[in-house]
């Protein structure tokens, strides 16, 4: 081991080390301290707020909030890649990113800059991403952060439920996406990977309230007691329809409950009442690929005994499936004008067409979705878009 990757070891090991004895409001400090140790001049967190429109510094950090649209940091987030300017003084960004799900970026200002310094940063930002997703589990001040006004209830319920939006392999990647944000209803997703498989699920539960937010809470619990304890989509469509017929009654929800075999591309799936899933192959959608009859809502009691229809079909490397909900395509603007499936598609494959990775692409999706409304959803909005890229020896 050479003496600079000696000075990053013992930075990094002394980063993690206090960090342990000290709260989310001390970590700004600590990794100013570790940025200096590396002979920069400061450092900065700012995490992505629940729309993923700003990046937010954490509290004590002293700078304001940027847009991810339009700003050097914003360019790093967006692309998962260190931005730099040369000042001065010189200023560095660098993505967090927990897995492969992007959550903000580190702002390094000042200090050397060549090829060897850009990797030890990006390896203190890798340790600080870890740190910030780990103290959000225990403390408001993250989640804080990321909020530009305050959650309905119903939304509180479904978002501490929901799983991170990005999750991934170098099999696969899922990644979906949700709004209105701070006042959502009935819509969650749900996503796995486990035992060479990715499991995917959208929910719709009927109404926009406590009730419906209640409805798509117990789905995704009923979903991942029997994923967890070895059932198929099948059963998961099972457990979910006894579970609401028995515990909250006279409330409906559509939903698609998939998996995907990570080694084969086998793709089953179960349709309860739901928009079909989308087959994008190519850098477009496959039209009536993945159109099967779709089943009643859960809820009902109708799936509780006999078989269940679940659906196959086999991907190819590279293949993307799309998951939606009905306020997606159902989408009106002020003048009556649907958002469609094709527009859906259309502006899904134009951002994939410009080699945006898959969150970015629906995130650009879903703020055109929002605008198409005039900023005013009467619906509940959540997409959700899975890629099989199977790994190859020797790549």
């Amino acid at each position: 081991m050479g003496a600079d990757d000696a000075v990053l070891g013992g930075v990094l090991a002394r980063l993690l080390a206090r960090s342990r004895a000290h709260g989310p409001a001390e970590l700004p400090g600590l990794v100013r301290e570790a940025a200096r140790g590396l002979g920069a001049d400061g450092a900065w967190i700012l995490l992505a707020d629940v729309q993923q429109r700003h990046l937010v510094p954490l509290p004590g950090t002293g700078d304001g909030e940027i847009d991810v649209e339009g700003t050097l940091g914003g360019r790093a987030y967006r692309l998962q890649c260190a931005q730099f300017s040369t000042g001065p003084p010189p200023v560095g960004w660098y993505p967090l990113v927990d897995g492969v799900e992007r959550i903000g970026v580190l702002r390094i200002e000042g200090g050397p800059r060549d090829e060897d310094m850009t990797a030890r940063y990006e390896a203190l930002a890798s340790l600080v991403a870890l740190l910030a997703v780990s103290k959000s589990t225990y403390s408001d001040v993250m989640v804080e952060v990321g909020r530009r006004q305050p959650m309905s209830l119903q939304a509180e319920l479904l978002w501490a439920f929901l799983p991170p939006r990005t999750i991934g392999t170098r099999d696969v990647t899922s990644s979906a996406v949700l709004e209105p944000a701070y006042d959502v209803g009935g819509d969650a997703f749900d996503h796995s990977v486990a035992h060479g498989r990715l499991h995917v699920s959208v929910f719709d539960a009927m109404g926009h309230d406590l009730a419906s937010g209640g409805a798509s809470s117990v789905a995704l619990a009923a979903c991942r007691s029997t994923r967890r304890a070895g059932g198929g989509p099948a059963d998961i469509v099972r457990a979910i329809d006894r579970t609401l017929a028995r515990w909250i009654p006279d409330r409906l929800l559509t939903a698609v409950v998939a998996d995907l075999d990570t080694a084969t591309g086998e793709l089953s799936w179960v349709n309860c009442g739901h928009p079909p899933p989308l087959l994008v192959r190519d850098r477009r959608v496959v039209s009536d690929a993945l159109l099967r009859r779709a089943e009643l809502p859960l809820g009902l009691g109708f799936h509780e005994s006999g078989p269940q229809p679940v659906h196959h079909a086999r991907l190819q490397p590279g293949d993307r499936l799309l998951l939606h909900t009905d306020g997606v395509t159902e989408a009106r603007s002020a003048s009556g004008e649907l958002f469609g499936e094709r527009r859906l598609a259309d502006t899904l494959v134009q951002h994939m067409a410009g080699g945006e990775p898959a969150p970015e692409a629906l995130r650009q999706l879903i703020h055109a979705l929002v605008t198409h409304q005039d900023h005013q959803l009467r619906d509940d909005a959540t997409i959700l878009l899975a890629e099989w890229h199977p790994h190859r020896p020797g790549q």
